[in-house]
């Protein structure tokens, strides 16, 4: 095989297995590629969620403020998520709702017009749920010491 060939290759594998979450949303705001790290974290499967929205995986009072946003980086060309990690919540097919944390990738063509955006995407619930609980035993001991508290 070829280097470019196995590169090409290697590339697809790695989308395909990725226990991250790996989506294509094209500048339409359409699900264009679901890996099976999608599958796993959100539990929907590729052939349910390719040519639909995002809006199945993201909480209802979030999905304007999303769809805006999404719009506005199309037109830009740009966004500041390509280095920095966001954090949000996501929604499951059960309707569990998670905490992810994610990059994004804006692909553009050969002249450099936006073809919509990719995102890997780590479900971190345990960890933040981990960082929450001594906040939450901390507020319980302080709300006990107040004056007044049984």
């Amino acid at each position: 095989m070829e280097q470019s060939g196995y590169r090409d290759w290697l590339c697809r594998r790695i989308v395909a297995e990725s226990r991250d979450a790996i989506i294509f949303v094209d500048k339409d705001g359409l699900i264009r590629l679901w890996n099976v790290g999608a599958e796993a974290m959100f539990g929907y499967r590729a052939e349910e969620m390719e040519g639909q929205s995002l809006d199945r995986i993201i909480p209802e009072a979030l999905r304007a403020r999303h769809n805006e946003g999404f719009r506005r980086v199309m037109a830009a060309g740009e966004s500041r998520y390509a280095a920095d990690l966001l954090a949000v919540p996501g929604l499951r097919k059960d309707g569990a709702r998670i905490s992810l944390e994610f990059t994004i990738t804006l692909i553009k063509d050969d002249q450099g017009q936006v073809l919509g955006a990719a995102a890997i995407i780590r479900d971190v619930t345990a960890r933040w749920e981990r960082e929450r609980e001594p906040k939450k035993r901390l507020a319980t001991l302080e709300a006990g010491l107040e004056p007044g508290a049984k």
